[in-house]
């Protein structure tokens, strides 16, 4: 409790904003924060992944636990869930060509044989859209009540040429993010609550290193930091950008693209669309010159469609997000993370 840390870990602690930076910051990082080997990407730098230079290329490392309720959702499962997100991660550092998974199963005593096939489905259908494949993993089981059904683990490594860190902006850089938000949290509120809301909520869960190596290919070095926006939402994504490059952060909330369903279903529950987890995006900082040439590569592509120039840095207002509303500009205050727990 002395320096402010509670003395029990509550959800907010997972749910991808400050909290779960502070707890961190706080629990996890000392005596273990020490640089990356050669001078790469390491755990004090909070990032996707961790970027360990190879000869002339760069090995991309990242794991995640997966705990999303419930397991089944309109657009995805947990087995897709957790293939795209482990994808993700490595393809927003620049390892957009995975070279290999890991996922491991701890699963709940009396769990269904089918339930478990059908996540295994899944599975192999996102390698295969990712052009990724599983190699090893391991398999435990709990007893009844002990965990909640199903939890998944995967770590994922790749190559890049260069990593592409979440701290690189620059003042007059350009954000873009690569489709519509607030999709995959929306529908796992509806889907858990079983809420009757109009329209058809579906998560966006997909790997996205197609469209991240398009916009690469597109940008080269005016492609500067990528963030993949899950936990915590566009919002948490764009304030970790802007503190760790010491920038500002102009948004323009009539860019930002919301599906007329989410956006519905926002305004009913009162909750932003901007804090709602997404899992198929990412948000890309590129240096003007270069923002044209990648915002039409990326919508080129089938997950890219309805990607948008959402905003610049600013020199002024460092570590702050700002938007602009039409009517005027206000400080986007950061919550203590997603609005919903488990949600990936």
């Amino acid at each position: 409790m002395s320096r402010g840390v509670e003395d029990r870990i509550g959800l907010k602690h997972g749910a991808g904003g400050r909290a779960m930076r502070a707890l961190i910051e706080q629990v996890c990082l000392p005596g273990l924060a020490g640089g990356a080997a050669g001078g790469g990407i390491g755990l004090a730098a909070m990032d996707d992944g961790a970027a360990i230079p190879v000869g002339d290329r760069w090995l991309v490392v990242t794991t995640d636990s997966h705990v999303v309720h419930p397991i089944f959702f309109p657009g995805g499962d947990i087995g897709r869930l957790a293939i795209s997100g482990t994808v993700n991660d490595l393809a927003v550092m620049g390892a957009t060509e995975v070279t290999a998974l890991t996922c491991a199963l701890i699963i709940e005593e009396g769990f269904p044989r089918a339930d478990l096939e059908r996540v295994y489905a899944s599975i192999r259908a996102a390698c295969e859209e990712a052009g990724a494949r599983v190699v090893t993993g391991d398999t435990k089981v709990m007893g009844r009540g002990e965990i909640d059904g199903l939890v998944l683990n995967t770590a994922g490594v790749g190559f890049c040429d260069r990593p592409v860190p979440d701290s690189g902006l620059a003042p007059d850089d350009v954000l873009i993010v690569t489709g519509t938000i607030g999709d995959h949290g929306m529908a796992i509120m509806a889907a858990r609550h079983a809420l009757s809301l109009e329209g058809d909520l579906r998560s966006d869960v997909a790997p996205v290193n197609g469209v991240v190596r398009a916009a690469l290919r597109a940008g080269g070095g005016g492609v500067v930091a990528m963030k993949d926006p899950t936990r915590g939402g566009l919002s948490s994504a764009l304030h970790e950008m802007a503190q760790k490059s010491n920038v500002g952060i102009l948004i323009e909330e009539s860019a930002v693209p919301v599906r007329p369903d989410v956006r519905g279903a926002s305004d009913l529950l009162g909750i932003d669309p901007l804090v709602m987890a997404c899992e198929g995006k990412a948000v890309i900082g590129v240096r003007a010159h270069a923002a044209g040439a990648v915002l039409d590569a990326i919508r080129a592509h089938p997950l890219g469609r309805d990607a948008a120039p959402i905003g610049r840095c600013i020199a002024g207002h460092a570590g702050a997000v700002i938007l602009d509303t039409g009517f005027g500009r206000r400080i986007l205050a950061e919550s203590d993370g997603e609005p919903l727990p488990r949600i990936c």
